[in-house]
């Protein structure tokens, strides 16, 4: 979805660029090419996140043999926690890497994820904030609702930065994000999503996951092997009500 936007972007500037041609009007040529080249050149970068060609992109989302084929595979059980065991958890912490997807758009719960992260920093919790280039359904969409709530930019941090930093870390918090973080991305390659850089939160101490069920399936229709890990812990329902419990319990250990 994002390089389908940024190539509706590049193609209108393209478009308004040969319209001040038609029409001999420099405006619309300067301003067209602007659009078009910034929008060929997000194009080129969101693909490279994808580890994607443009027309792989377009033409062929899933590569040959991968996973739309593939057997469904079993990963085993998963296990689940409690808001206020990970509330005590992420307070005892040093660093925290939060990852959010696309789920945590939907449920807006930027705000809460916000509140938590300070209340955590007051107690001395290092807490980042880790985004995929390609993560949202928009390009730069997770940066924006984040600004928004207030997270301080020097907490938001690119995918390349954050994974250098994620083995350090009591916790990596995954909320509404699966294909971002899939490690089958890296270990199968005929997964639908081989190839792709994701952000390696499997690497943290533990992970946490926030998901509606597991019954869910992600953007690119696969399993997250993540999920199933000996260090992953799955906190289900909707991620508002989810991080407004685990709000609330972290105040009570941090007034």
């Amino acid at each position: 979805m994002p390089v389908v936007i940024t190539c509706l972007n590049s193609a209108s500037g393209w478009a308004l660029c040969a319209e001040g041609f038609m029409l001999t009007n420099p405006l619309l040529i300067t301003v067209g090419a602007l659009i078009g080249s910034s929008g060929a050149v997000l194009t080129d970068d969101m693909c490279e996140a994808m580890n994607r060609n443009i027309l792989d992109v377009i033409l062929a989302p899933t590569p040959s043999g991968g996973g739309g084929s593939a057997e469904a595979k079993d990963y085993g059980e998963h296990t689940e926690t409690s808001a206020p065991t990970l509330a005590s958890r992420m307070v005892d912490a040093k660093r925290v890497v939060i990852v959010p997807g696309y789920g945590l758009a939907v449920a807006k719960a930027q705000y809460a994820v916000a509140e938590i992260a300070a209340a955590l920093r007051s107690k001395g919790v290092e807490v980042l904030f880790g985004i995929h280039p390609v993560a949202g359904r928009m390009p730069g969409q997770l940066n924006v609702l984040l600004a928004e709530a207030g997270v301080p930019y020097d907490m938001v941090l690119e995918m390349d930065e954050v994974n250098d930093l994620v083995p350090d870390a009591e916790i990596a918090l995954v909320i509404g994000a699966s294909d971002t973080v899939n490690s089958d991305a890296e270990d199968d390659p005929q997964s639908a999503i081989a190839g792709m850089p994701v952000v390696q939160v499997w690497k943290a101490a533990s992970v946490v996951v926030l998901k509606r069920s597991m019954g869910s399936v992600s953007y690119a229709g696969t399993d997250n092997p993540v999920f199933y890990r000996d260090n992953t812990d799955i906190l289900l329902g909707d991620a508002k009500a989810s991080l407004d419990t685990l709000r609330a319990e972290i105040a009570k250990l941090t007034e």
